[in-house]
């Protein structure tokens, strides 16, 4: 599963498919997009609210056809599932969870063309496993209502992730803004565009070790984390309300705090730090990283268009090897 690789990148539109489509009889197909959280990662996993936005442009297609067993075509592995590398596991729980859902279907030959980066907090793992979920779906004739189609994604993400709160299972299928919580998720109203700016910060991240090192840090001192978790759900609270009314000044406010408070919690590293950092110093209302964290991406809120693009020449000069730009139009 490929990763752009210009050092920016627009993401106002979908990526093409590349899939062909005269076999479109005998071939199911399904896509899904990355996601970033605005605010609310790592308290969601203990039930605090999340807010995510869609990033359209950065998409997965997934390609099934019949086939006798389940085999893979992708950038990173072809061949039969009994020979996948490991990192493939939860896209082969996807396809099997999905094929559950579909008697007639024995097994499944499933190709992938990914532009989400890997491992950097986006969504990859739960944008390839809906993509492919809708594939088989399609392929069966059938449409998995958003509950099953989660519940697939779900699966896979156990298997990526160890305890995923669902929040990626929910996002990477959204069409717009959501607040999540408790694995339900609901639109957010959106008064104003705003425009963000992602930057990479070189690094993988691994969101179950963080979740795995937050969770060990509250069972060890549970008063204090838990005092942390209830900051950040407040301020997740304060943004939806800074979402719908479309004040950028708030939102981005609560952005760097929020990043503070996952930096206390052990899942801000120094790379991270520097290009939140350096976004601020750049006329960003607000920053910080977005995902898992201890590796990954920033998010930074921007004034407009062309600041977005001021940040990312200012995020690249801090040693950001790539960025990319969203935005996130009223509705």
């Amino acid at each position: 599963m490929p990763t752009p690789t210009p050092a920016r990148a627009s993401l106002v539109h979908p990526v093409g498919t590349g899939l062909a489509t005269s076999t479109r009889s005998r071939t199911g197909t399904g896509s899904a997009h990355a996601k970033a959280i605005l605010l609310g990662e790592h308290a969601a996993v203990y039930g605090a609210p999340a807010l995510a936005v869609p990033l359209h442009g950065l998409g997965v297609q997934a390609e099934v056809t019949p086939a006798e067993g389940i085999h893979l075509g992708s950038e990173l592995f072809t061949g039969p599932a009994a020979d996948a590398p490991a990192r493939l596991w939860p896209v082969l729980t996807a396809v099997r969870a999905a094929l559950d859902h579909q008697p007639a279907l024995d097994g499944a030959t499933v190709r992938i063309e990914s532009a989400v980066p890997y491992e950097r907090g986006l969504g990859s793992s739960a944008a390839v496993a809906a993509a492919v979920a809708r594939a088989v779906a399609d392929l069966g004739g059938t449409d998995l209502c958003a509950d099953a189609l989660y519940a697939v994604v779900q699966e896979a993400e156990r298997v990526a992730h160890g305890h995923p709160s669902g929040l990626d299972a929910r996002a990477v299928t959204a069409g717009g803004p959501i607040r999540f919580q408790r694995g339900q998720a609901s639109p957010v109203q959106v008064g104003g565009s705003l425009v963000f700016t992602l930057a990479d910060s070189g690094a993988s991240g691994s969101t179950a070790q963080a979740v795995a090192q937050v969770r060990a840090r509250r069972d060890a001192d549970p008063r204090t984390v838990n005092t942390v978790i209830d900051r950040i759900a407040t301020l997740t609270e304060a943004a939806t309300g800074d979402l719908t009314r479309g004040d950028g000044a708030a939102l981005g406010e609560r952005m760097t705090q929020t990043h503070h408070l996952l930096a206390e919690l052990g899942v801000s590293d120094d790379r991270l730090d520097t290009l939140v950092t350096a976004a601020l110093a750049a006329g960003a209302p607000g920053a910080k990283l977005t995902g898992g964290g201890q590796g990954g991406c920033i998010i930074a809120l921007a004034t407009s268009t062309e600041h977005a693009e001021k940040l990312g020449v200012a995020l690249r000069a801090a040693g950001a090897p790539r960025t990319w730009t969203t935005t996130v139009p009223a509705r």
